[in-house]
């Protein structure tokens, strides 16, 4: 079955990171720790094939691992424990989630690869394993489908399920594979209602 990646994840950040753009002297860079995706099948009824989770050591730029502030953990639920007995090393992390992908297109609420490659794959000082053209941004899928620009530009991933009225079960907001979840639940209801055409994840 042909299939689309749905992922989100997680970046570093202090309270005030994005209004200040990660550029204050005490902001970490915003380097991933956690990364969700979903598998969704784009033919019949448009099933969830499955997810995939995990949690990356966040590293700055000499190799050391960051301590998540607070503020971080209250927004996202991840904790030190999480990365000290769930995490791995980011060079893993992606190889894995590619290995999910099964060779498929990622799609993002945005451009959540910007930093779970580009930025975190240039402070560890690796190179990245996933091209960028394997990386596309969902935004154009909603916008396909009909969604008003000035709705688009309002609505974070993890209320677009909530904005469509789509049934789900409960989701928690800042999780990488709930966010996923969220958007994922969205791109099947529109493709099962008729307002998506599948093509599109291909044509965009």
């Amino acid at each position: 079955m042909k299939t689309a990646i749905i992922f989100d994840c997680e970046f570093l950040c202090l309270e005030g990171s994005q209004r200040r753009f990660w550029c204050a002297a005490h902001d970490p860079d915003p380097v991933i720790a956690q990364i969700g995706a979903v598998r969704l099948g784009l033919e019949d009824d448009f099933p969830l094939l499955g997810t995939h989770k995990a949690y990356v050591h966040p590293v700055d730029r000499f190799g050391n691992r960051y301590r998540l502030d607070p503020f971080f953990t209250k927004l996202t639920g991840i904790t030190e424990e999480n990365i000290v007995t769930e995490g791995v090393a980011l060079g893993e992390a992606l190889a894995d989630v590619d290995r999910f992908s099964g060779g498929a297109r990622f799609w993002s609420w945005g451009k959540d690869e910007l930093n779970m490659v580009a930025i975190s794959c240039y402070v560890a000082g690796i190179q990245p394993s996933i091209a960028a053209n394997r990386f596309d941004n969902a935004v154009k899928l909603l916008i396909a489908a009909g969604m008003p620009i000035e709705d688009l530009a309002k609505t974070p991933s993890n209320r677009l399920a909530e904005y469509y009225g789509v049934e789900h079960p409960p989701l928690r907001g800042h999780d990488a594979l709930d966010d996923a979840l969220s958007v994922t639940y969205t791109l099947q209801h529109l493709m099962k209602t008729g307002a998506l055409r599948p093509a599109a994840f291909d044509h965009l």
